[in-house]
């Protein structure tokens, strides 16, 4: 498996890619990639650390399995590439976000502007099998993203944790909410939707949390491509 931690997280986590859980992972990995397509493409699996650089986090997004399908998952959580029609989840957020504050819904469901804004866009599982969601649970990237949550935790300034979902709840445990803010509610999939996510509000949500440290709103409206 390529692993490329740059800048500050490879001080974070290098000692995590040592770790003999994570050396069994990357042997699993490697061994599913022989054998099957595995998303997303190898060089990037790692691709929220890279576009949110530790010093820039100030949100961080949850989500679960990346995308399964050909062309979908690019290594941020709920994006897909330009030309790639937003799944279910990630249309029900642009129609939230469009309640919420008014953003027109885009042509596109490619959230690389946010992650250029400091939001780290983790999935808690790195890679699938394609076609086989939650494929890859429970061998190991757990172990690891657990460890990026509590190093964000670890930040001075606040950082804003949106946690959709019980999956994603269950990280509260990780999380100091003297020192930093979450903000959470139902997924935004089809399944559970209508059930507390649309009317949540949780984007100006985030905003008002960093406004009220000082800090720089996120910009939310992804521009069509």
């Amino acid at each position: 498996m390529y692993i490329h931690l740059p800048g500050a997280w490879q001080k974070l986590l290098g000692g995590e890619v040592q770790q003999p859980y994570f050396q069994k992972l990357t042997h699993f990995v490697d061994e599913e990639r022989q054998n099957y397509t595995v998303y997303p493409p190898e060089r990037e699996v790692f691709s929220s650390l890279e576009l949110a650089p530790y010093e820039q986090v100030r949100v961080l997004l949850l989500g679960q399995d990346p995308y399964h399908d050909e062309n979908q998952a690019h290594g941020l959580c709920f994006s897909v590439r330009p030309g790639i029609k937003p799944p279910p989840s990630l249309a029900n957020m642009f129609k939230e976000l469009h309640s919420d504050l008014g953003c027109k819904i885009p042509n596109n469901g490619y959230l690389m502007p946010w992650a250029k804004q400091g939001v780290l866009m983790l999935n808690t599982v790195l890679t699938v099998r394609a076609h086989t969601a939650n494929s890859h649970k429970n061998h190991g990237w757990e172990k690891f993203t657990d460890e990026v949550i509590r190093k964000v935790n670890e930040k001075e300034q606040r950082v804003v944790f949106i946690l959709w979902g019980a999956h994603a709840q269950k990280k509260r445990a990780l999380i100091d909410t003297s020192r930093h803010s979450i903000v959470e509610s139902a997924h935004p999939s089809p399944l559970s939707a209508r059930n507390g996510f649309f009317g949540s509000k949780p984007f100006s949500a985030v905003n008002q949390a960093l406004r009220e440290v000082g800090e720089p709103e996120i910009d939310w409206q992804i521009p069509d491509l």
